[in-house]
């Protein structure tokens, strides 16, 4: 009995061995699982990625801009008395879109107007007096004083011409002013916004209003230099608004400006396309996408 007893005692710890082994060795099934599904979700963006590249084109965004916009300011000291546009007001060039007030400025012109017909006016008797008196036939006796009174006359004429310019001047420097009061569009746009109000006191270089063209519009975007000799001017490119409600509805654009160098900093080159047909929808400051044909 001791016998069997011994040999049952040195079998147990062999068969427990056996199970812990076989515990261990059947453990690791669990991470190799883990493992094969961590692999199939990575997968996922792969898939995505190799779609773009299949899609055979390189998205680039950046801002609808327009060549003309900019601030319109005051171009003299003076009080706001009229406010003609406010904004989405569309404008032509030239259009009066504010008026400071001249009647001051009116009133010196006027003066300095009278001053100047005044002057021609002294100027035209002179130059009568020396031609009448260069006609008469003067006696011997005479002589002296004639030729005195005809260089004093001459040196009138000269005066009276020289006073007769320095009111010109004078009457056209008051006509620049008056024209500083007058608020005129720059180009043909529509009224972005408004700064001033009537009776505001406004001092020279301060804005009044911000305009801006409507067209053309165009992109301005930067692409890898990799694209440098592929993307030319002519080139047609199909643009998107970044927030399109209707991803499906594509804008037509025409490379313009191909950047001749490449910023080392970013190696990056900057394109610039115009956009042409329709472009209602659209307005300056929007974003958009390029839709650039890949060169990979």
């Amino acid at each position: 009995m001791r016998a069997i007893f011994r040999n049952s005692v040195k079998i147990a710890p062999i068969s427990l061995l056996m199970i812990i082994t076989a515990a261990c060795s059947s453990s690791p099934a669990a991470p190799a699982a883990r493992v094969a599904t961590v692999e199939a979700a990575t997968t996922t963006p792969s898939s995505a990625v190799k779609a773009s590249a299949d899609a055979g084109e390189l998205v680039a965004s950046g801002p609808i801009i327009v060549e003309d916009q900019v601030d319109v300011a005051a171009q003299r000291d003076g009080v706001v008395a009229r406010v003609l546009a406010e904004p989405g007001t569309p404008i032509k060039k030239g259009q009066l879109l504010a008026a400071l007030d001249d009647r001051q400025i009116s009133s010196d012109l006027e003066a300095a107007r009278a001053r100047t017909r005044s002057t021609e006016d002294d100027l035209k008797n002179w130059e009568a007096e020396a031609k009448v008196l260069e006609a008469q036939i003067i006696p011997k006796e005479q002589l002296e004083h004639a030729r005195y009174k005809a260089e004093s006359d001459q040196w009138d004429v000269k005066r009276v011409s020289e006073l007769l310019t320095n009111a010109k001047q004078a009457e056209h420097s008051l006509e620049l002013e008056l024209e500083k009061t007058q608020i005129t569009a720059p180009f043909k746009g529509i009224v972005a916004r408004r700064y001033v109000r009537v009776g505001q006191t406004v001092a020279r270089n301060d804005r009044l209003f911000w305009v801006t063209a409507i067209a053309p519009l165009r992109i301005r975007v930067t692409l890898p230099e990799t694209f440098l000799g592929h993307i030319k001017s002519g080139t047609m490119i199909a643009v998107t608004p970044a927030e399109a409600l209707s991803p499906d509805h594509y804008y037509r654009a025409k490379v313009i400006q191909v950047s001749p160098v490449v910023d080392p900093s970013s190696d990056t080159i900057e394109i610039l396309a115009e956009l042409s047909g329709d472009t209602s929808g659209l307005r300056p400051g929007m974003r958009a996408n390029l839709h650039v044909p890949d060169v990979h």
